[in-house]
């Protein structure tokens, strides 16, 4: 199942994509957001299923304005250097002996197919490829072995990130949370539609249709299961949480000439079976 917040006629809803059409869930009786159906827990995902497969109220997707997946997730942390290549291409060199996390804002990031906002401030404007993990049951100490049971689905992520301000300090956090310099969506892909954990797809990143980041995601350095352990041995993980689960090699500002992103640019970020999140890039 795939699941999307959107906007219509005025009105926020819940929907399920179904080809090239939108399953209004709210107006089959579920929620108006993925938010508060993960609240619901399995219950409420085996009735967005039904309601889904009854298709009673459907439209075009063409036109509807989508919002991010998760729209207030308690928690949004992303992995630095989990990927040996990326590491490798980093000014740290080493790859990490223990996920490298750090946390993203809400305000950070738009939905799919608005602008990205290079900041007054830079002209170091990276794009970075990911997989959203979303969170469906909470737990605290959750054992690795039953962490796929606490994920939701999959989602792509852009981890715009200002370099120059990310390497002001040891902390990353001001460079990778100016405001709208992300972008997370389109679809929550429910785990049952992928292989375990995520793995095994290919990953890549466009900018204006030049691959510039092209990996799979079997070549994490921590598994989706891992990631989701870790996390929950610091912070209760809630339904709706977001783990970004880094990026692959081929970052702009690892490039020689550095590449950066630019008023007029369009980026997209596209996971095997999961699907492309498109942004346009315009100055603030």
């Amino acid at each position: 199942m795939r699941l999307l917040n959107f906007v219509r006629d005025g009105r926020r809803a819940l929907g399920a994509r179904s080809g090239d059409r939108i399953v209004d869930l709210t107006a089959a009786g579920l929620p108006e957001s993925v938010d508060a159906l993960l609240a619901l827990g399995a219950p409420g995902m085996e009735t967005a299923k039904a309601a889904a497969a009854r298709a009673s109220a459907t439209f075009a997707a063409t036109g509807v304005k989508l919002l991010a997946p998760v729209l207030a997730p308690s928690k949004a942390i992303a992995v630095g250097l989990n990927y040996i290549d990326h590491a490798a291409e980093s000014p740290y060199k080493d790859a990490p002996k223990y996920p490298v996390l750090f946390h993203r804002f809400a305000s950070s990031w738009v939905a799919h197919d608005e602008p990205l906002v290079k900041p007054k401030v830079s002209d170091h404007f990276d794009y970075e490829a990911e997989v959203a993990v979303v969170i469906g049951a909470a737990g605290r100490y959750i054992a690795k072995d039953k962490a796929l049971g606490h994920v939701a689905g999959y989602s792509l992520f852009n981890d715009g990130s200002i370099r120059d301000y990310q390497f002001k300090s040891h902390q990353w956090m001001i460079g990778k949370n100016f405001d709208a310099t992300a972008s997370f969506g389109p679809d929550l892909v429910t785990a049952d539609e992928l292989p375990a954990g995520a793995a095994g797809l290919r990953i890549q990143c466009r900018l204006n249709g030049q691959v510039l980041q092209d990996a799979n995601t079997k070549d994490m350095i921590f598994d989706v299961a891992t990631l989701v352990a870790t996390c929950s041995e610091i912070f209760r993980l809630e339904p709706g949480d977001v783990i970004i689960s880094g990026t692959p090699a081929g970052v702009g500002f690892a490039r020689k000439p550095p590449v950066f992103m630019k008023q007029g640019d369009t980026v997209e970020v596209e996971v095997d079976r999961i699907g492309i999140l498109r942004n346009t890039i315009r100055n603030e």
